[in-house]
């Protein structure tokens, strides 16, 4: 699970006031990409595995990712106990990646805090064929 910073909106999310996160500059160039993405024919899809019942960043991070889906992003959710059924967990590891186009894949890596230390490219063969395993594993675990 990733650190979060306990900033005001996390705050309101976790006090019952949600606040509209499109107040974020940063946060509305996010989805004017993933509008840009989508509108030209590209796809953006992602699965989140999740504790059950989910964290409070989990449910902020579903919350949020609202915004995604309406800006065109595919947004599957499992549980890790669904996920280790399938055999995505433990094999995938506790690292969390974005496969780029079947052909690129970013990995990142945590601390034992959930605080995000390092971000790498990795185009070698074995590793993509590692990710679009646990990819496909992923949407196994996904409920139909």
């Amino acid at each position: 699970m990733y650190a979060v910073d306990l900033d005001e909106h996390y705050e309101a999310f976790i006090a019952d006031r949600m606040e509209d996160p499109t107040g974020d500059p940063a946060f509305v160039d996010w989805l004017e990409y993933v509008s840009a993405l989508t509108a030209a024919g590209r796809r953006m899809e992602r699965v989140r595995v999740q504790h059950d019942p989910p964290s409070d960043y989990h449910r902020y991070a579903r919350w949020v990712g609202g915004w995604n889906v309406k800006a065109g992003e595919v947004i599957h959710y499992t549980t890790r106990d669904r996920a280790a059924e399938v055999g995505l967990l433990p094999a995938a590891g506790a690292d969390d990646w974005w496969l780029l186009d079947d052909a690129r894949l970013v990995v990142m890596e945590f601390d034992a805090a959930g605080v995000l230390t390092r971000m790498h490219l990795v185009t070698d063969d074995a590793s993509l064929a590692r990710a679009r395993a646990h990819w496909e594993l992923a949407l196994r675990a996904v409920p139909s």
